[in-house]
């Protein structure tokens, strides 16, 4: 009994000696200790790989509505304002952190970027994260603002159109529906297996209908059990993966969506339901109606359909979304809602090219 005890006692060792090589040999990046971040609280970056491996997405909804109304209000100035280059600023001098006293940053680079005290090259020459926060914001808002065409409706009813250089995503739930929803990434789920919830649900009516967050390709359209009916659509320049589940049973999509096709930030795509957790299809095995919407960031083809994917926080990125609502109608006495106003976006005029 003694000889075989000690045998455990050399494996354990051996075992845990293993795991702790292992570990070692991951090398990661860590933010230099003059940056004044306290231990753990810098993005850790992985250079066993060529590509992002891991993104932690914190901004905060005060934060994307500074930077981003600062980008616009200077679109026709002396010097154009980035707003992700202001919120990758920013991550990197914070260690991707977006608290008390982030606006006031955010807004003291601009001012001296507009006033021609500095540029943001020279804000970010000592910040040696800046590069990789850059990469990785950009991957989650780099579709979201810019020139864009659309219809306006003026007094008199008549639609004409506006160039206009903004928001040109839009949120998922079309304008004068209502829905609620809370920051629940990360919370857990069991159905199959336990697992973390890796999206964002936005609860409401079953038949709400569903919008195109920003244009793209559709990549998958069907069942799938955990997510009932759903859409999977992918951004032109392929780093975003925008998935939309639970639609409704029946008549889950807007008519005539096929996998392959370009679809136009602010197009109804589908409709609120509740189905899913089943392998039988069109199965309501959802509790409360909701649409549950993922973003996944793909910065290489590897990690697409793997174990290491990437999705991120969509909560404030949700709210600020809000500020930009497609207006849908129904369509005569069907069950089908379009659009009220048409776009043009030139990503998808590029796309078709």
């Amino acid at each position: 009994m003694k000889i075989k005890m000690n045998e455990a006692v050399f494996l354990f060792c051996l075992v845990m000696t293993a795991a702790f090589l292992t570990l070692l040999s991951k090398e990661r990046i860590k933010a230099p200790a003059d940056d004044g971040y306290a231990p753990g609280e810098a993005v850790l970056v992985a250079t066993d790989s060529a590509f992002i491996t891991w993104v932690d997405f914190n901004i905060s909804y005060e934060a994307l509505s500074a930077a981003y109304e600062l980008d616009v209000a200077s679109y026709d100035q002396p010097v154009r304002i980035n707003w992700i280059e202001l919120l990758a600023y920013t991550g990197a001098k914070n260690g991707g952190k977006f608290g008390k006293g982030t606006v006031t940053t955010i807004k003291k680079a601009a001012a001296e970027l507009s006033a021609g005290k500095t540029t943001i090259a020279q804000l970010t020459k000592d910040l040696n994260q800046y590069q990789y926060y850059y990469e990785a914001y950009e991957a989650v808002l780099g579709g979201m603002v810019g020139e864009f065409e659309i219809e306006r409706e003026d007094e008199n009813g008549v639609k004409t159109w506006k160039k206009l250089y903004g928001l040109k995503a839009f949120s998922p739930i079309a304008h004068g529906f209502p829905y609620s929803d809370y920051d629940d990434f990360g919370s857990s789920r069991n159905y199959g297996y336990s697992r973390v919830h890796l999206g964002h649900d936005m609860m409401g009516q079953i038949g709400t209908p569903i919008i195109c967050i920003e244009s793209g390709i559709i990549e998958n359209l069907g069942w799938n059990q955990y997510g009932g009916w759903r859409i999977g659509i992918r951004s032109f320049d392929g780093k975003r993966y925008y998935y939309y589940a639970h639609l409704r049973q029946n008549y889950p999509y807007a008519e005539g969506l096929s996998e392959g096709d370009i679809v136009t930030a602010g197009d109804v795509i589908g409709y609120m339901g509740h189905t899913g957790y089943s392998k039988t299809e069109n199965v309501n095995n959802i509790k409360t109606v909701h649409l549950h919407w993922g973003l996944q960031l793909i910065f290489d083809e590897s990690q697409r359909d793997s174990d290491n994917e990437i999705w991120v926080d969509c909560y404030a990125l949700t709210r600020f979304l809000y500020k930009n609502r497609s207006k849908a109608e129904k369509v005569g006495d069907t069950r089908e809602w379009q659009r009220v106003f048409a776009m043009r976006d030139p990503a998808v005029e590029k796309s078709k090219q």
